[in-house]
């Protein structure tokens, strides 16, 4: 099953200089916000208390939301979790306020919601939170590292700096728009934002393998002809693959309730960004750095037999 043709003719390339430019603003869009607003850590990163809780009747999350506020906790976040009996309240940690006030907040929250049954209660000291994030920060360094070693072993250096660059193009951009609306960013996003990360390697490097091959069958085609051509060849997987991907994701966030809202809209916009950077960034990258036939064919056989 195609959505295109096989023998399809899009001319991609002719539009990576407005591509370039629409990719340097909303990165540079997406830096500024972070730079200005930063991001809104989830309590897994700033510490902080989660607490159960289970009512008799159905819970009224926009009440329990204003009690909380009026009772000093103006930042709680207040989710239905499993019935609608049943919710599930984040307490960010207070400023100067000691490591074991646990019993404390538990005691503040059972006294504003005195009908309420207290089912579980989870807490992260700030250290901890702190420890995450640092390796959260790694943990895509190390990702983006290991990427571009992979491909440079594989095919080019000009193709591991091109998927590199689409690779930090892509989260970063999640970043900005997290930034920008001031949603909460946790380990469940930090989760998916490496996963866009894997899925958008996924599409370059399929891409990639085909210009190499069309480097080899194509004599006398440009490298500009070549990924063309490559790119043509592989968009009705790539638009087929992002699509039915992209239907779950959907899914996921209109049904899979609040706490998977923001894993599911970082996915949704790393699909987009990252079929775009597959066939808009990466390898148009890889041309302004200079790509040619010799980068990627074998060396000839008559190189071969001059070597001492």
């Amino acid at each position: 099953m195609e959505f295109f043709k096989h023998n399809t003719k899009i001319d991609f390339m002719s539009q990576r200089k407005w591509a370039a430019v629409v990719s340097i603003i909303l990165f540079s869009l997406s830096l500024i916000s972070l730079a200005v607003n930063g991001l809104k850590w989830g309590l897994d990163f700033t510490g902080g208390t989660q607490i159960q809780l289970s009512f008799p009747h159905e819970a009224d999350l926009n009440q329990i939301r204003d009690t909380l506020e009026k009772g000093g906790f103006s930042e709680a976040v207040v989710i239905s979790y499993g019935t609608s009996r049943d919710v599930l309240v984040s307490l960010a940690a207070k400023k100067n306020t000691a490591e074991g006030s646990k019993d404390t907040t538990v005691e503040q929250v059972t006294a504003l919601l005195p009908d309420a049954k207290i089912q579980q209660v989870d807490m992260v000291g700030s250290v901890v939170g702190q420890e995450l994030a640092t390796k959260g920060a790694l943990a895509i360094v190390v990702a983006l590292l290991g990427t571009m070693i992979y491909i440079a072993l594989r095919f080019d250096f000009r193709f591991a700096v091109g998927s590199t660059v689409a690779l930090i193009h892509d989260p970063v951009l999640i970043l900005g728009i997290f930034s920008f609306w001031h949603m909460e960013f946790n380990l469940i996003v930090l989760a998916a934002v490496l996963t866009v990360i894997g899925y958008s390697l996924n599409d370059t490097i399929v891409i990639f393998d085909r210009v190499r091959e069309n480097f080899r069958k194509l004599r006398k085609a440009t490298p500009v002809e070549v990924i063309n051509q490559a790119t043509n060849q592989t968009l009705s997987r790539t638009i087929m693959t992002s699509a039915l991907t992209l239907t779950v994701v959907l899914a996921l966030f209109f049904l899979g309730g609040t706490m998977l809202h923001g894993f599911a809209l970082a996915l949704i916009i790393g699909i987009v960004v990252g079929t775009y950077s597959s066939i808009y960034v990466a390898g148009s990258l890889s041309l302004a750095l200079g790509l040619t036939r010799q980068n990627l064919l074998p060396p000839s056989k008559e190189l071969l037999d001059d070597r001492p």
